[in-house]
């Protein structure tokens, strides 16, 4: 692949399209849609990050995000499905049937505003202007709306393999960090001083251990360097973005290598400081080894294509520990239903302050382990409304996962499993002997019993 230089993008390099393999069959027609009606509206609009990445490596990009010099509002008057969204970056959201194409304005790497001006309200009160530009004592940015240039927003993405463009214009490729090379080496490097970078975004650190650890490539020596002394502050990040960031790791297919690698960063220790200090003890002589037994589970089942839920995740990660927790509990006397109670709600005390697990997805984790114990019990009372709960795949998944292997509980579970058939085959409905079409049973009508002397 030769790499020119354009006249009228001087200072970048551009591949055209003959020199390059990405063709308009492998995008999103959406994406298209959105490209061409900027364009034809006289705006300029590029494919950019992600996308541009994995369709130059031959995969299949997750998400289509476009830039232009149309501002937010321009964009909003062109499409009429477009939601504007996001304070630090304001953002186009263009819903179609089953997907969202997000269109950011280009941003500059706009240097730290003055102190803003005191403005007049209508009713003759001074009030401070928001600035368009906003970091904090540490140099994390709180706010970021300085419209730029292609290339001033490309310098100050995050690294260099995710500052490729695709100019819809001429179809070109436009690398303006020098992504093509590292991407061709296999390497993750940020673009611009990496502890600068980390402090901007903390939340850079794990899209560095997401990328190495997805694309199979390395980290550059500085920016590994950076990360390591900059793991600690991890936490600053908003606890819901971590959260978020982290279900991406543990859904990449990919989440053994990535929790290695955060483990060697220290990036782990830091956002799981007890659950962390566990895995490195041992129990009764033993090393805890679910953990990583259970992440190399979850990676095939999604290299699979199968789905599992926030909740079973959770619980296929974290269910020995919470297991350990509960039995200390139940050895001062607690019931089982308690100390599983009890043991949820110690593990998300430590674990909230850093990482927002949501309270639907940390109430369905604690039935997912308590209900455990309804297994065992055939037939018990009421299976069929057991069955009927809506995480019963669930808890039947975590029994399968964690103790499948066992003869006794393999039994159990092909019990559950039989009733489960047998439900789904008895019809909910009455079918006419005529006709066959559906009848629902009629209700009787109670009568009222009389009161006193009926009188005619």
């Amino acid at each position: 692949m030769n790499k020119k230089k354009s006249p009228e993008k001087s200072g970048q390099v551009v591949i055209t399209r003959q020199e390059h393999g990405i063709s308009r069959k492998l995008m999103s027609p959406n994406a298209l849609r959105v490209l061409y009606r900027l364009k034809d509206n006289g705006f300029v609009a590029y494919l950019v990050g992600g996308c541009v990445r994995d369709l130059l490596l031959g995969r299949e990009p997750k998400d289509f995000d476009v830039v232009t010099n149309a501002t937010p509002s321009e964009v909003k008057r062109m499409f009429r499905s477009c939601r504007l969204v996001g304070r630090r970056f304001r953002l186009a959201h263009i819903h179609f049937h089953e997907e969202i194409i997000e269109v950011a304005t280009f941003r500059s790497q706009a240097p730290d505003e003055p102190e803003p001006e005191a403005v007049e309200t209508r009713r003759g009160e001074q009030r401070q202007r928001h600035p368009h530009t906003l970091k904090d004592d540490d140099g994390m940015i709180l706010r970021d709306n300085v419209f730029g240039t292609p290339e001033e927003d490309a310098l100050r993405r995050d690294f260099t393999v995710n500052a490729l463009a695709y100019d819809i214009a001429d179809f070109s490729i436009i690398d303006f960090a020098g992504g093509l090379a590292d991407l061709g080496s296999g390497i993750i490097r940020t673009i611009g001083e990496p502890v600068v970078r980390f402090q901007e975004d903390p939340v850079r650190m794990l899209r560095a251990v997401r990328f190495a650890a997805q694309l199979g490539f390395t980290m550059a020596e500085e920016t590994r360097k950076a990360l390591v002394a900059s793991a600690d502050t991890i936490v600053r990040a908003a606890p819901a973005r971590l959260y978020e960031e982290m279900l991406k790791i543990l859904f990449s297919g990919e989440a053994a290598k990535c929790c290695d690698l955060l483990r060697q960063t220290g990036l782990f220790a830091a956002l799981f400081p007890a659950f962390s200090a566990w895995l490195g003890a041992e129990s009764e002589g033993f090393p805890h080894t679910s953990f990583g037994e259970m992440l190399t589970c979850v990676d095939s089942r999604v290299q699979q294509g199968d789905k599992i839920s926030q909740s079973l995740l959770l619980a296929l990660l974290f269910g020995e520990y919470l297991d350990e927790k509960a039995d200390n509990f139940r050895r001062q006397g607690m019931p089982w239903q308690q100390s599983v109670d009890a043991a949820t709600a110690e593990f998300l005390g430590e674990v909230c302050p850093f990482i927002q697990i949501p309270n639907r997805a940390g109430f369905a984790l604690r039935d997912i382990i308590a209900q455990q114990s309804r297994l065992k019990q055939i037939p018990g009372r009421r299976p069929q409304l057991f069955i009927a709960r809506k995480d019963f795949n669930d808890i039947v998944e975590y029994c399968r996962f964690t103790r499948g292997g066992k003869k006794d509980v393999a039994r159990q579970l092909e019990w559950w499993l039989a009733q489960t058939a047998q439900q789904e085959q008895e019809p909910l409905l009455e079918r006419t002997e005529e006709t066959g079409a559906p009848t629902r049973k009629k209700k009787r009508r109670r009568r009222r019993k009389s009161h006193g002397v009926h009188q005619e």
